[in-house]
């Protein structure tokens, strides 16, 4: 739970001396990076790295985002929307995962290879930009989860500012309030593959379900949410807190015949709610016992 901020009389968001000294680090390490490529998605931690690098660095600081059909098109063109609210230079490209058939077939890896596809992208451009530094949004709460992106990262020699800062998600929400950035409260995000069990093959149609289910339930008020993808059966994670009104009578019936339209036949519920990884539950627990 985010630690409520002191607010002055002005409205003016002040930071606990953790967060404060935490901030001040980053700033240092950005500056001490002198020129870095941002790979920037549109989420709280993506976000708050590119606008500090570039209130650090300036013009030596520029992000990039990638177009794929793992992200809903509205979620990247609201990201291009808020960095050029924050005056953040930004420019776009696309990337190929789903050309990689080691990224399809969807084995534990698939984060790899997309990371992978998405850095390779990045070296050159950051080489024709003069960019000493390629850098991501990975934070230290993210040690917590399996997460193989990070061995790309290192691979790619990609490095983590806001990780290297000793920074996790309180404190990159805290920062981004008091920057006053509109995503300082956004919820996580992550690409509609994660959706799908491992194993399962990613397609565009199965990305388009996960994508058109999580849609109606974002439209029907559920803020932080996901809909795992299990063939023709839906299991929706929202907040605890939200189960109750999710399995009222009406509102249940709403959203299981909105996701038997979109082609799911069975729509369940998990009864812990909603979590980061959970289709690595399983997973993590085979490989702590092996």
């Amino acid at each position: 739970m985010l630690d409520t901020p002191h607010i002055h009389e002005d409205g003016a968001v002040a930071l606990d001396a953790e967060t404060q000294a935490k901030y001040e680090h980053l700033q240092a390490i950005l500056r001490d990076m002198e020129s870095v490529l941002i790979a920037y998605s549109g989420g709280v931690d993506s976000a708050l790295l590119l606008k500090v690098a570039y209130d650090v660095l300036g013009e030596r600081a520029l992000g990039a985002i990638a177009s794929s059909p793992a992200y809903a098109a509205e979620e990247t063109d609201e990201a291009v929307t808020v960095a050029h609210q924050l005056h953040l230079p930004l420019i776009t490209l696309e990337t190929h995962e789903m050309e990689d058939e080691r990224y399809v077939k969807n084995d534990v890896n698939r984060c790899y290879f997309c990371k992978t596809e998405l850095f390779s992208h990045l070296v050159p451009l950051a080489k024709q930009r003069n960019m000493r530094y390629i850098a991501y949004g990975v934070n230290k709460d993210d040690d917590g989860d399996y997460r193989p992106g990070q061995r790309a990262a290192r691979e790619f020699e990609v490095r983590g500012p806001l990780k290297e800062a000793g920074m996790g998600k309180r404190e990159i929400r805290a920062i981004a309030r008091m920057l006053g950035m509109p995503v300082w409260d956004k919820p996580a995000m992550a690409c509609f593959s994660s959706r799908i069990p491992y194993g399962s093959r990613v397609d565009v149609a199965s990305l388009q379900m996960v994508y058109k289910a999580e849609k109606l339930l974002h439209e029907l008020g559920f803020r932080q949410l996901r809909v795992r993808h299990h063939d023709k059966i839906a299991r929706i994670e929202v907040e605890r807190s939200e189960i109750p009104r999710l399995v009222e009578e009406e509102m249940s019936r709403t959203v299981t015949d909105g996701l038997r339209k979109i082609g799911y036949t069975y729509v369940t519920v998990d009864l812990l709610g909603y979590r980061t990884g959970s289709l690595n539950e399983t997973f993590i627990k085979k490989k702590k016992t092996s």
